[in-house]
């Protein structure tokens, strides 16, 4: 879509963090050069690409705004040959869009959208709550410190939930529930009620 490319869509993904961390994406906003009302925008016009019969689906949609990306991944899921495709964003330089698409390729519906720690990125230091800041991490950082991580359906689409154990400043396990958007940690609270093992965006 003509004028809407790299850093609009980042806004569109700032949209989403605002209802957690408005601060931190006042300040990536401003880092953007953009506005409240432009990161409406383009959260807007975003959503209307994404009902549009007439624009690329699954993976060739984030090829049509991001460009060729810089890494296509072959992954299993399962019995399922996959494959995610990677973009450079400049808000996060320490992390890649990945989008996972199944057999049928890029036109595929999408399995997954989100932020991952980029290959030749090294993983955050995560050894109790205090470690766990937002935007410290993403979902595989945390459940890879923090085993057996209990995935969970998000609030929204976009939306990630873990549940899982943690220590305290004094070393004592405490049971904790992080909330990512796009894949990216926003915010660590008490878990409520039983985990559930149905994993979701």
């Amino acid at each position: 879509m003509h004028g809407f490319g790299v850093t609009e869509f980042q806004l569109v993904l700032l949209r989403r963090m605002a209802d957690f961390r408005p601060e931190l994406v006042e300040d990536a906003v401003r880092r953007l050069g953009g506005t409240r009302v432009g990161m409406r925008e383009a959260n807007k016009r975003w959503q209307a690409m994404l009902r549009s019969p007439t624009y690329p689906a699954g993976a060739r949609r984030y090829a049509a705004v991001l460009g060729t990306p810089e890494a296509v991944v072959a992954r299993r899921i399962g019995d399922l040959a996959c494959s995610a495709r990677q973009w450079v964003l400049p808000l996060w330089p320490e992390l890649r869009f990945e989008v996972l698409v199944g057999p049928a390729g890029a036109g595929a519906p999408l399995l997954n959208a989100w932020l991952v720690r980029a290959p030749d990125a090294p993983a955050p230091v995560l050894r109790t709550l205090a470690d766990l800041a937002p935007w410290s991490c993403v979902v595989a950082d945390l459940g890879a410190a923090f085993p057996p991580a209990v995935p969970r359906e998000g609030s929204a689409p976009n939306r990630f939930r873990l549940d899982f154990t943690a220590p305290d400043a004094e070393g004592r396990p405490q049971a904790r529930t992080a909330d990512f958007t796009w894949g990216l940690l926003q915010e660590v609270r008490p878990l409520e009620g039983p985990s559930h093992g149905s994993g979701g965006r």
